[in-house]
This record gives C-alpha cells, sequence and structure tokens, in this order.
C-alpha cells in the first residue's frame, strides 16, 4: 500500500511515540493549503482577507 510523503511522516511519528507534534504537523499542513490555494484559484482573494 502506498502512503506517500504524508503518510510516511504520520507513520514514523506514531512509531517514535511524537504524538505532540501532530499538531504542529497539522497546522503546517493547513498553512501549506492556505498559500496553495491563494495563489491558483479565484478563491484566493477570499484567503487573503482572512489575514
Amino acid at each position: 500500500m502506498r502512503l506517500g510523503v504524508l503518510g510516511e511522516l504520520l507513520a514514523f511519528l506514531w512509531k517514535r511515540k511524537l504524538y505532540w507534534m501532530l499538531p504542529m504537523v497539522i497546522t503546517l499542513l493547513v498553512f501549506a493549503l492556505l498559500i496553495v490555494l491563494g495563489g491558483s484559484s479565484p478563491a484566493g482573494a477570499f484567503i487573503y482577507t482572512l489575514f
């Protein structure tokens, strides 16, 4: 089964019992998603108003 980079990262964190890092990883992924959506879609104007 192919999980990709995100799946491998989560498996690594789970295996090493680094549960405390999960909120940080999730926050970084949300910001990355906002940056990608803000730069490449018409919804970017609405995302920019959040900041």
